[in-house]
């Protein structure tokens, strides 16, 4: 019976008996559970999980009511239940997570909020309770209105991404819509976040290309590294840029083409940097993305864990629904193509890893959260291997062409198409190659164009046979043919 409640049990706290005057000991953890995930309390057990049963559960049961009644507030929603085990009396007080947080322990002129922490209830920091209050409004910080007017901050990269994903210009009358400015001219934090010279100071991104396996590199610890600041668009299109200039690719000659192994898999490089500038907890002061890069590894850390308050280790990640601590920005980088609005990130960086040529399972991306912080770890996938000097090159700026891969760009070259809509087909597959798995919203990324413009490309490849339809990858997935001698 008790390893049932443990494990249908969110979190978990055992009491050896009920403390009536000293009840903070315990209600300090239904304040952190109504703040949280929820979580459950175990009356008559103690911490290695033995039964020590309650004298008096009756009397107990009804003083829990009671001092919850008087020292949480709001009233959070509980579930009290007497058990039996071993022929002792427990109680099991479930307490439910709470929406109108935050959720206060009251006692002798003092009001604190608590949460849970590697299983401790403790006070919750500023930053905490700042989410908490936000949370019990039913705001979030990406909708608050800020100090800064519109009319003092440029967009251009907003205007240029939304121009080359729609076909259209962005008219400012699509500011008021994205809920990037105010009925009285406003920037929302939204809007700040997104402006060409952000005003949102501690919205940077720092990167860093380590030497070696640690932070610790010898006599030259960093062998790049950069600062960002500006619009979100400025820091994940430079933040990308910095990964591809600190990774090297390398191919091998089959005998009719040749397969490109990147060290990182650059979709999911880009998804996960998404992720954390968009996901990421703009209350939390004095901390920014970094983006780490090590001999075998890069780690791309974002401020705030998931904004559900559960641990992303302890989830499965194929199955985890979409919660977004800042709509707002989300929707936005939606709109722009940037990502998928129904939240399906965490498994596009694992299925992209699944899909490379030298992927091994070892190699399988991490991830990692607690209340502070959101970390994602893509493996380097050539780290480690041995290099046949006779088939495989690392590619620098320029690599070798086998006779596979002029045959295609042959075939490519006699598309019924414009010369500029050839050279993108020649781009998709020289980033491509036979083994990439792509579909419209890949190619857009690729060549910059609207999905639309990608849908007529694939349909050009498909008239000319040059692509083939791929199945358990979802919908209008495809890959280049092997190419013939």
């Amino acid at each position: 019976m008790i390893d049932r409640w443990i494990a249908e049990a969110t979190e978990c706290d055992f009491k050896v008996a009920l403390e009536i005057k000293k009840p903070k000991s315990w209600l300090k953890s239904v304040s952190a559970f109504a703040n949280g995930i929820g979580g459950t309390l175990l009356f008559g057990i103690d911490d290695n999980r033995n039964v020590v049963g309650l004298t008096d559960a009756q009397a107990d049961a009804e003083a829990i009511s009671r001092l919850i009644k008087e020292r949480i507030s709001p009233y959070p929603n509980f579930i009290l239940v007497p058990e039996r085990e071993d022929g002792k009396n427990i109680l099991i007080l479930t307490v439910s997570s709470g929406y109108s947080t935050p959720y206060y322990y009251k006692a002798d002129g003092v009001m604190e909020a608590y949460i849970h922490i590697r299983n401790e209830s403790v006070i919750a920091p500023s930053f905490a309770l700042n989410q908490l209050i936000l949370k019990g409004m039913n705001r979030t910080y990406d909708t608050l209105n800020s100090e800064y007017d519109f009319k003092d901050y440029a967009f251009s990269k907003l205007r240029e991404r939304y121009k080359v994903w729609t076909g259209n210009s962005m008219e400012d009358k699509l500011f008021d819509s994205f809920d990037t400015r105010n009925e009285y001219g406003k920037l929302t934090n939204a809007g700040a976040l997104l402006a060409d010279d952000s005003p949102i100071r501690h919205s940077r991104l720092f990167c860093t290309r380590w030497n070696g396996l640690d932070k610790s590199g010898g006599m030259v610890d960093a062998l790049d590294s950069a600062e960002y600041s500006g619009s979100l668009i400025i820091l994940l299109n430079e933040g990308a840029s910095f990964v591809k200039r600190n990774m090297k690719t390398r191919w091998k000659k089959t005998a009719n083409s040749r397969i490109e192994m990147p060290d990182y898999c650059e979709r999911s490089v880009f998804e996960a940097l998404v992720n954390a500038l968009i996901h990421r907890d703009c209350l939390i002061l004095g901390s920014e993305v970094h983006i780490d890069i090590y001999n075998d590894r890069l780690t791309i850390y974002s401020p705030g864990g998931m904004a559900d308050g559960t641990r992303i280790q302890e989830r499965d990640i194929s199955n985890i629904s979409s919660t977004r601590r800042n709509p707002v920005l989300a929707d936005i980088f939606g709109r722009l193509g940037y990502m998928e609005r129904q939240g399906s990130g965490f498994k596009k960086i694992t299925e992209s890893y699944h899909a490379a040529h030298n992927y091994r399972k070892e190699l399988e991306p991490e991830f990692y959260s607690d209340v502070t912080s959101f970390q994602v770890t893509p493996y380097n996938l050539n780290y480690g291997t041995t290099t046949n000097s006779s088939n495989v090159t690392i590619e620098d700026e320029s690599v070798a062409i086998t006779t596979g891969y002029v045959a295609i760009e042959v075939a490519i070259d006699g598309l019924n198409a414009s010369q500029t809509t050839i050279q993108k087909a020649k781009e998709v597959y020289k980033n491509m190659g036979t083994d990439g798995i792509f579909g419209r919203s890949d190619i857009s990324s690729i060549t910059g164009d609207s999905v639309t413009a990608a849908g007529k490309l694939i349909s050009k490849l498909k008239a000319a046979s040059l692509i083939v339809p791929v199945k358990g990858y979802g919908k209008g997935k495809y890959r280049f043919i092997e190419p013939h001698k």
